[in-house]
């Protein structure tokens, strides 16, 4: 890899830039500024430039790591220019847009596009998947999805109502910002319906968007799931637990751990806790260069990442929106 590009300055592309700097010592690595105003160059960058610029240097790939209003924009220009694009998580902020986004990909029979949910790399992620897949759980019946962070702790070196993740305008809420939970039960179960929302906003955190969301889900083989998400939470937890006929999985998140609970006691099915969470976004890197030169590879695709928007949108559809306080 020659030439390498981030679009977006916020914290999720200054780590992509740490990242492609660790993997590509050699390479030019150029960003470029979401809303044009930003002029302060990143510590792994060799120069910020404008989208045009980039474009006509031919990158090997670029990611897309921009407010998601402006994510399907973005990644069609370079697209159109057959520069191959990972874009971060959501796709977009509306159903209307990652449609339109998936048909152009479609017709233009485009391969080298993927949506970054890293969570997917976890280690304890691949064992749960794994073990789901050779049926080990035996039938699967209800599966509950806990994710809960205080906002304010999320980025020490941001007012945390200035951030994407407070904002309405930028793509925000707990729906959006936290869509890796419904990509990772996508991942396990197949395709989701909605069957329930509750979205709630509290006095707390005064921001525009939802910072409490309940949702539940079936999946085809009528599987019931719950999901809870939260910018709220004091004490951060990310959890998921699988109830099955052969016993109940509790995968932990954070620990990077997953246990199993059966008729006879316990056994750890995987246990990772010193592992560093920023190899997830590496082994991220790695598949998606990998997709490039056309190797199996386990990122989400346009057409997944188009169904968990479509979630969310239900979501806010259904929903009767709840204020506390």
């Amino acid at each position: 890899m020659n030439i390498l590009a981030v679009v977006g300055m916020g914290s999720i592309a200054q780590r992509h830039l740490a990242n492609l700097r660790l993997r590509h010592p050699a390479a030019d690595i150029y960003v470029v500024s979401a809303s044009g105003n930003n002029t302060i160059l990143p510590k792994k960058a060799d120069s910020i430039i404008s989208l045009e610029e980039l474009i006509l240097l031919a990158p090997d790939y670029v990611i897309v790591a921009s407010p998601a209003p402006h994510h399907v924009d973005v990644a069609q220009k370079l697209l159109t220019s057959n520069i191959p694009v990972l874009i971060e998580k959501p796709l977009a902020d509306s159903v209307q847009r990652c449609a339109a986004f998936q048909t152009y990909c479609e017709q233009k029979k485009i391969k080298t596009v993927a949506v970054g949910y890293c969570l997917r790399f976890l280690p304890s992620a691949k064992v749960v998947k794994n073990y789901l897949d050779k049926g080990l759980l035996g039938t699967v019946y209800n599966i509950q999805s806990n994710v809960g962070q205080y906002l304010p702790d999320w980025r020490a070196d941001k007012k945390y109502k200035d951030s994407v993740s407070s904002r309405k305008c930028l793509g925000g809420g707990a729906l959006l910002e936290l869509s890796h939970e419904l990509d990772y039960l996508q991942w396990f179960l197949g395709d989701l319906t909605l069957q329930h929302s509750c979205l709630r906003t509290t006095d707390e955190l005064g921001i525009d968007v939802e910072d409490i969301a309940n949702l539940v889900l079936f999946s085809k083989k009528n599987v019931h799931v719950s999901v809870h998400l939260d910018f709220i939470q004091k004490s951060t937890q990310r959890s998921c637990e699988i109830i099955g006929q052969h016993g109940r999985l509790f995968w932990d998140l954070l620990e990077n751990t997953v246990v199993l609970y059966h008729s006879s006691g316990k056994a750890t099915l995987y246990s990772g806790t010193k592992y560093d969470k920023n190899n997830i976004y590496l082994d991220m890197l790695a598949d998606f260069e990998n997709m490039i030169n056309g190797g199996k590879n386990s990122l989400a695709r346009i057409e997944t990442a188009t169904k968990i928007v479509k979630i969310i949108d239900e979501a806010k559809e259904l929903n009767r929106w709840r204020k506390i306080g």
